[in-house]
């Protein structure tokens, strides 16, 4: 009996031996969980019980748990390496096959596919549409876009505009003061804003600003220095700017915009509105001071500018930096990732565009996974089946970027623990000498 329970304890100490060398071994795997050693005692027993004075029949392995605590996060500067700060794991597929890991050393592949560091397996994560809005509820390959970001032209533009109440009034009824951009006597201000037609193509947009009493204004908009809705797509035939007036009442707020309907009817008319509506800009461009239509157009559904924001109080003329919804082709120039998950392409038309959100896996019993090697788990019976979801969600944990996190070894703990397994090693091969000592004077008396 003693042999018997000596060996098994020499196993069960042999085996806390390779737990512990395993996890020493292992303290700078990145994402790797320590794992414990369980076990438990053994009792013989019959269908009736084991009595009252059952002596046990020693020791045996019950399980190797893995400890799923926080590693350490530490910046490393490569933007796709991440840590999860908190619970989840990130999610692999290999051809269909789903495994989950804590290491977070991502790199991507010839096609662009955000894959492990061997190369085998590619994160996965949620897709995008045309518009930049994250497809929740398929998973799919995460990959790296890096074409360019095709051009948007400008359907809106918006500011906060201040008119000055004690400008001087410019009498357009005399011919000297009559608009010419040319002249900045015959107006009070000049907004420049850029706006971009189909094709990219930067074009600037003036706002000339006119004091014509104590509570109008006229604002002429040209394009390229001409009335962007008189100008034939020939180039000939442009016509003189048209203003568009607005009236305030007496605390200052704007009351309404009008613009004559081009071309006038009998008797005029104009359009009431707090915005500015150009609809027959032909873009173009000027050499030399020719101008002539490049190929582009407008946006088609014309160009907006809304006015309402526009106030005339006794302050500086002055405007807010302009909105503009428009931009030029693009080129990626690098990526973020923030604590969402979102993958942020940044390109150099100063546009900013989501590609993709990485989605993290959680189990009811993560003790359960089964572990495959290479830091990484696969689902089984016993963990239950994952629920996938965007990182920050519930309880799931937030993406660190440009870190990772580390092996969450306690090497001070292992260390003692490696003293306290050779200690019970020694002690159990002590009970098997001693045995082995009685068993000779037994021999020794017959």
């Amino acid at each position: 009996m003693s042999f018997n329970i000596g060996l098994s304890g020499l196993f069960a100490s042999n085996k806390q031996l390779d737990v512990t060398g395993n996890n020493i071994a292992n303290v700078a795997t990145t994402g790797f969980k320590s794992s414990r050693a369980e076990f438990e005692d053994v009792y013989s027993a019959t269908r009736l019980g084991t009595g009252s004075k059952t002596v046990g029949n020693g020791v045996r392995l019950a399980n190797i748990s893995q400890q799923f605590g926080q590693g350490d996060v530490n910046n490393t500067g490569n933007v796709l390496d991440m840590g999860i700060q908190g619970n989840g794991f990130f999610v692999l597929s290999n051809n269909g096959s789903l495994t989950y890991t804590r290491a977070g050393t991502f790199k991507t592949d010839k096609d662009g596919y955000v894959t492990n560091s061997d190369g085998t397996a590619r994160l996965q994560g949620y897709g995008v549409d045309s518009n930049g809005k994250i497809l929740n509820g398929v998973l799919t390959d995460l990959r790296i876009d890096t074409s360019n970001l095709a051009p948007k032209s400008t359907s809106t533009v918006s500011s906060t505009i201040n008119l000055n109440s004690t400008a001087v009034v410019i009498d357009q009824s005399v011919a000297t003061n009559k608009f010419d951009p040319t002249k900045q006597a015959t107006f009070t201000k000049q907004f420049s804003t850029p706006i971009f037609d189909t094709q990219g193509n930067q074009h600037t947009m003036d706002q000339y600003m006119v004091k014509t009493g104590p509570n109008t204004w006229d604002t002429y908009t040209l394009i390229d220095g001409r009335n962007p809705d008189g100008s034939s797509p020939t180039g000939t035939g442009a016509v003189d700017p048209i203003a568009s007036t607005m009236t305030f009442d007496t605390s200052g707020k704007l009351v309404s915009v009008s613009t004559p309907v081009t071309p006038p009817t009998t008797p005029p008319t104009s359009t009431f509105s707090n915005d500015l509506k150009i609809s027959n800009w032909t873009p173009g461009t000027v050499t030399n001071g020719v101008w002539a239509a490049n190929g582009a157009a407008a946006d088609p559904a014309g160009l907006t500018i809304a006015m309402g924001n526009t106030t005339q109080f006794n302050a500086d003329t002055a405007r807010s930096i302009p909105s503009q919804n428009g931009y030029a082709t693009g080129q990626i120039t690098n990526l973020t990732i923030d604590g969402s998950g979102v993958l942020l392409a940044n390109f150099s038309n100063n546009q900013t565009k989501p590609i993709g959100q990485i989605s993290l896996a959680s189990f009811t019993n993560e003790q359960g996974l089964q572990p495959v090697g290479g830091s990484s788990w696969k689902e089984t019976y016993t963990s239950g089946i994952p629920g996938y979801d965007a990182p920050e969600t519930g309880t799931l944990g937030s993406i660190v970027s440009n870190s990772l996190e580390e092996s969450n070894v306690n090497l001070t703990n292992e260390l003692v623990d490696l003293i306290k397994a050779q200690s019970n090693y020694q002690a159990n091969a002590k009970t098997i000498s001693t045995q082995s000592t009685i068993m000779q004077t037994i021999i020794q008396m017959t």
